[in-house]
């Protein structure tokens, strides 16, 4: 084998598998959550982005170039995740709605203007990561909001879409704290991933 066409031996334990799972709710110091937490199912997986916006500090001062690192700062994330579920209720659909009421037999979502609080909601996006160690890779959206709409899709023999795409919003409580966070759990101990780095 040629000496620049090879990979790590511990590459598949470090692949993120399947197309995971959105929750309410998810413990990532255990990776226990309930199934009733499960938001939906979904087809042709999730895409999740967090992209970052920049203030270039130094870009009107004479003699300094534009990207110079010690002037550079992140303003804000942007932070979406997105997809298409293939089963819908009441709840879900009041979610995607971004802000709406719903009846006490969750039957009927009554869309509205005004956003409350309750609006918000924490969204995770939970994968397998690789079937041979078992971990996961976990993405926390924090104050997430429909700003994708709702959208059906309905096909002729086939089943209803709803796409959807939830963003993360910043708090004035935490005003420094970005909208999401990241978890990749491997039951592989800190010290085996030690000794595995030091081979390379």
């Amino acid at each position: 084998m040629s000496k620049f066409t090879q990979i790590r031996p511990d590459t598949f334990e470090s692949i993120q598998i399947n197309a995971g799972i959105l929750l309410t709710e998810f413990e990532p110091d255990t990776g226990e959550y309930q199934k009733t937490a499960i938001i939906g199912a979904t087809t042709g997986g999730n895409s999740f982005s967090a992209t970052p916006e920049f203030s270039d500090f130094g870009e009107d001062i004479d003699n300094v170039p534009s990207n110079t690192r010690q002037m550079k700062r992140i303003t804000s994330y942007t932070v979406t995740l997105s997809g298409s579920f293939v089963t819908i209720d009441g709840i879900t659909a009041q979610k995607l709605c971004s802000a709406a009421d719903l009846s006490a037999d969750n039957s009927h979502i009554s869309p509205r203007t005004a956003l409350v609080d309750d609006d918000f909601h924490d969204v995770w996006l939970v994968g397998d990561y690789s079937a041979k160690n078992g971990g996961f890779v976990a993405i926390h959206v924090k104050n997430a909001l429909s700003t994708g709409g709702f959208q059906w899709q309905s096909s002729k023999d086939g089943k209803g879409t709803f796409s959807y795409e939830f963003t993360g919003h910043y708090d004035l409580e935490n005003i420094d704290e970005p909208p999401f966070e990241i978890f990749i759990k491997s039951p592989k101990t800190d010290a085996e991933f030690v000794q595995n780095s030091s081979e390379y």
